[in-house]
């Protein structure tokens, strides 16, 4: 499949300024959550809105399109690769954030696969955000895009991240809406009052939000 021209034709009425601004609010808010890591992986970069926002000192993006309008930082160190097959560091990431990935893969061994990659390459005591649509709660509109071939509930994320060797630290069922094609907060002030405003998760959520923890050597 040709996700490039995919994406191009998705947000092909999405403001991207308008689309990196709403990034920060988020980027601050789960890079609290994720303990402030120095060394940060975006395994699923895209335009690189995460990465370009995140206060990390190092930052690390995979990609498999290389996108003619990406722009990134240019301090951060991009890899246009299946992530399955990247070569990365091992016991070196402090943080990693994974954004709407997870349903894309082939099928629930692949997202154990991709997973245990994940754990191999961040340090013990370091922590993976997972962000995603939740079956549950957008089940009408989960097949509308082209390139979800798994249908994931935050319970069953629990469970994935788990088995790969995670300890998982915090579940939000809901947190983000469904897209940027949809209803999701278009400013970075509203956002942020978004994020502060728990019950309004409840309302309007119907992403998944998971941390969990890469365990110390004897815990």
């Amino acid at each position: 499949m040709d996700y490039q021209r995919l994406y191009e034709y998705r947000f092909r009425n999405v403001d991207q300024s308008a689309r990196d601004a709403v990034w920060k609010p988020i980027a601050a808010f789960l890079y609290e959550r994720l303990g402030r890591p120095e060394r940060m992986l975006d395994p699923a970069a895209g335009r690189c809105e995460f990465l370009n926002a995140v206060p990390s000192g190092e930052r690390w993006g995979i990609d498999m399109a290389e996108y003619d309008e990406r722009i990134a930082d240019p301090n951060i160190k991009i890899i246009v690769a299946d992530t399955l097959e990247a070569d990365l560091p091992q016991d070196y990431f402090d943080g990693i954030f994974v954004s709407n990935f997870l349903e894309h893969l082939p099928g629930q061994e692949a997202v154990n696969a991709f997973l245990v990659k994940m754990l191999a390459c961040l340090r013990p005591g370091g922590r993976i955000a997972v962000m995603g649509p939740n079956y549950r709660h957008c089940a009408k509109q989960y097949w509308d895009f082209a390139d979800h071939i798994v249908a994931l509930t935050h319970l069953a994320v629990e469970e994935h991240l788990y088995t790969a060797g995670f300890t998982p630290l915090e579940t939000a069922p809901q947190f983000l809406p469904y897209s940027f094609t949809g209803l999701l907060p278009p400013s970075p002030l509203m956002t942020e009052m978004y994020l502060r405003l728990r019950p309004s998760w409840r309302l309007l959520g119907k992403q998944f939000l998971l941390v969990a923890e890469r365990p110390c050597v004897g815990s």
